[in-house]
């Protein structure tokens, strides 16, 4: 049986992928604080659950022998959070990083997969983004990826594959559910508000469904003699009026546009990742629908753990200054 380690295994990817990766029959080890909850990974006898922080690095270690792939997805996530504590973002989203590559690599895991972001290519001129496109990030954020991949790229050898993924922005619904994404941000807003305010509009904004991403990963950990490097995970170029337009067409809403020049469009072109056989089940439209239906059922209710930036201040996890 193939043992899985993933840090953040309870953030909103991880509590999508897990149950996934279990029901394939694997063992898991998921790694994390914990500041979302614990019950959103259900028990399960193949399931090993560490509250753990990466910069502890005796219980890291200690906690990552006898794996043989590691799925990194720990991190204070999206500019807004980051920017909350740029202090405690940098020492999750970089100092943390490289003691987790030496302590895999050291424990023979032969199998290293990173959940990095598009964000890395900054502003393009280009109609597509592909893989072999120079990396201009705009923030600390997206900069701290950058240096993940090149660290990770250093120890990359023939007993130590390396697979840096680079996902659009994620929606639909997952047990630690997040609504501070495009998609589940307008989706929220047109249910229980009946309006969508949108900035700008004619931006472009890649999409994924967690479902696929969730896939994406379980993927490579099934076929790991595919070749190390990046790899774009993105299918639905959209931008956020064409994105509003369709929410609107399932859940009855106003639609305003507000003027505000917003840089950031771009089209990821994820061809590298469809020849490795890898093809997309599930669409924008498919994780409106859940959200919506989601709502009307009762499963989901707004709460501040929802909002990544929320929940740390409430944690009180921001600077105070």
């Amino acid at each position: 049986m193939k043992k899985i380690f993933i840090t953040g295994g309870a953030g909103y990817v991880g509590s999508s992928l897990v149950p996934e990766l279990l029901k394939k029959g694997y063992f898991v080890t998921v790694y994390d604080l914990m500041i979302y909850g614990q019950e959103v990974l259900k028990p399960n006898p193949n399931l090993n659950i560490i509250k753990g922080d990466l910069r502890n690095h005796s219980l890291l270690e200690k906690s990552i022998k006898n794996h043989n792939a590691v799925i990194h997805l720990a991190c204070i996530s999206n500019d807004p959070s980051f920017e909350l504590n740029p202090k405690l973002g940098k020492e999750i989203n970089l100092d943390s990083f490289e003691p987790l590559v030496k302590f895999a690599k050291n424990n023979e895991v032969s199998q290293f997969i990173y959940a990095s972001s598009s964000s890395v290519y900054g502003i393009k001129k280009e109609k597509m983004v592909n893989e072999t496109m120079s990396l201009e990030p705009l923030t600390d954020y997206s900069k701290f990826k950058v240096d993940c991949e090149k660290i990770l790229l250093k120890y990359q050898s023939d007993n130590f594959i390396t697979t840096i993924i680079r996902p659009a922005t994620v929606c639909g619904y997952a047990p630690r559910q997040r609504l501070d994404l495009v998609v589940n941000i307008l989706t929220n807003l047109a249910y229980n508000k009946r309006e969508i305010k949108v900035f700008g509009g004619k931006q472009i904004r890649p999409n994924i469904h967690i479902s696929d991403l969730s896939r994406i990963f379980g993927h490579f950990i099934k076929k790991p003699n595919l070749p190390s490097g990046f790899y774009n995970a993105g299918f639905e170029n959209l931008s956020l009026l064409e994105l509003s337009k369709m929410i609107q067409k399932k859940i009855p809403c106003d639609v305003k546009i507000k003027n505000l020049f917003d840089p950031r469009s771009y089209r990821l072109d994820s061809s590298k990742l469809l020849k490795t056989g890898f093809s997309p089940n599930f669409k924008v439209i498919d994780a409106i629908e859940e959200i919506t239906e989601k709502y009307k059922n009762g499963f989901l209710k707004d709460k501040a753990s929802f909002y990544t930036v929320k929940w740390m201040k409430k944690l009180k996890l921001h600077n105070k200054k």
